[in-house]
C-alpha cells in the first residue's frame, strides 16, 4: 500500500473555492479503481492549511490517479488557491492485524 501525505497551505481568501473544487477531486479519486481512502483534513495548529491523505493499492495505482484529468484538472489550477508549495511525502505501508 502507498500513502500520501499532502500538505496544502491555503489562501484564506479562495478557501471557499478551494474546498469546492477539492471536493470535486475527492470524489473522483475515490472511484478510482486503486483507491483505499482518500480524506480532506483541516490543521487545527496551523491556519490555512489542509492535509490530505491518500492510500493507494500500489505504485500502478498512484501513476494512474497522477495521469487522471480529474487530478490534472486540479494541479493546474492549485496555484491560485495555495500561499505555498504543495509538500509532499510517500510511504509504503501494510496494515497491522490486532
Amino acid at each position: 500500500m502507498i500513502i500520501i501525505h499532502a500538505e496544502m497551505k491555503v489562501n484564506r481568501e479562495v478557501e471557499a473555492e478551494f474546498l469546492k473544487s477539492v471536493q470535486e477531486l475527492i470524489e473522483a479519486s475515490r472511484a478510482e479503481a486503486g483507491n483505499v481512502s482518500y480524506k480532506l483534513l483541516k490543521d487545527t495548529d496551523q491556519d490555512d492549511t489542509y492535509l490530505m491523505i491518500e492510500q493507494w493499492k500500489d505504485q500502478e495505482a498512484v501513476a494512474a490517479h497522477n495521469a487522471s484529468s480529474h487530478f490534472q484538472a486540479f494541479v493546474a489550477q492549485a496555484a491560485k488557491f495555495l500561499t505555498a508549495p504543495l509538500q509532499a511525502q510517500a510511504f509504503a505501508g501494510q496494515p497491522i492485524s490486532k
